[in-house]
């Protein structure tokens, strides 16, 4: 039988105290890293809440168009008419420019270059809600009209051209194109990303001058500075459509108007901007916009143009008007006490 001595006790003895003091030391030391990891994710969650910013709910859920693998539910002749109003669209003066194969009808710009990505972008004057929407009543024309009319008006505005044969194939297989990207939305309705970008009002009017320094910061080396733009080549289309002279849009265009220019500027360009991703502040676009649509390009008689002269927008820049605003300032703003007063009108009359 063992017995302890004194020196098996005191062994056991320094045993213990050694267990006791690892177990002392993890203890201190959890609660030291522990202390600091709590401060460490306070200071995280504290930073976090500090910078987190809600999304704008304008950019959040957009609508998309349907994707090319749905085609293969189209019949042979249906798909061919579809895929073709597309490719008139990206490449419209390939075909129906000063060069075109088909007919030559209008001034060297594409579709495209209005309605991006074959008018398919978000907020980049797409064509989502044309089919749910048309026919339907416009005051520009004070008339009810239907997609050709609305399709010629493209043409012989913003392309500068003449009017397509409402019964070619061209102009069936861009509404038919049209109606694709509109297949999934109700009647009437206008889903959320469609068209352009409504900015608010500037307090100021807005300044060709000041816009002139975004434009050579920023668009310039794309659309060059006379504004020509640069054709593609072969010298069918442009790379870069031109914004002013001779073969850019003309004065009744809808991007003559400053204030659809401006949305179509702000969530589009410079070239790689998207609605997600905006590089100019509101008041950049407002500018740029402005000395945009102050150069020279081509006339259009707007005689007939608003038959109702008290229907026209805020921003159109000829008159006559039925409020007592001068022209400029239809032009360049500011915009609120002219749209404050349309409202007023238009509340008294009903």
């Amino acid at each position: 039988m063992k017995t302890n001595t004194p020196k098996n006790t005191l062994d056991n003895f320094i045993r213990l105290l050694y267990v006791l003091l690892v177990l002392l030391l993890g203890l201190m030391a959890y609660l030291f890293f522990g202390q600091v990891d709590s401060k460490k994710n306070a200071a995280v969650q504290s930073d976090s809440s500090a910078v987190f910013i809600q999304p704008d709910s304008n950019f959040t859920h957009v609508w998309t168009a349907p994707s090319d693998w749905r085609m293969m539910y189209l019949s042979p002749s249906q798909k061919e008419l579809v895929v073709y109003g597309r490719e008139l669209i990206a490449h419209t003066s390939d075909y129906l420019g000063p060069k075109g194969s088909v007919k030559a009808m209008s001034n060297g710009m594409n579709c495209q270059n209005c309605h991006l990505k074959a008018g398919s972008q978000p907020w980049g004057n797409n064509y989502f809600a044309v089919e749910s929407t048309y026919p339907k009543f416009r005051a520009r024309s004070g008339t009810v009209e239907n997609q050709i009319k609305r399709v010629n008006d493209c043409f012989e505005r913003s392309l500068n051209g003449m009017k397509l044969d409402s019964t070619s194939k061209e102009m069936q297989a861009i509404l038919a194109y049209i109606a694709w990207l509109g297949q999934d939305i109700a009647k009437d309705v206008k889903p959320k990303g469609s068209g352009i970008f409504k900015l608010k009002y500037l307090k100021r009017a807005s300044d060709p001058d000041k816009g002139k320094l975004v434009y050579d910061a920023k668009c310039q080396s794309c659309h060059q500075a006379n504004g020509e733009g640069v054709l593609a080549e072969g010298g069918k289309s442009y790379t870069y459509p031109p914004l002013w002279g001779v073969h850019s849009y003309n004065q009744g265009a809808g991007l003559f108007r400053i204030s659809n220019l401006a949305g179509f500027v702000k969530y589009n360009m410079p070239l790689g901007t998207t609605y997600e991703k905006a590089q100019l502040t509101d008041e950049e676009a407002w500018d740029v916009a402005a000395y945009i649509n102050s150069m020279p390009r081509p006339e259009k008689d707007l005689s007939k143009d608003w038959p109702e002269i008290a229907a026209k927008p805020f921003d159109h820049p000829f008159g006559p008007y039925a409020d007592s605003f001068p022209a400029s300032q239809h032009k360049f703003g500011p915009y609120k006490p002219i749209s404050d007063w349309i409202k007023k009108h238009r509340k008294s009359k009903s």
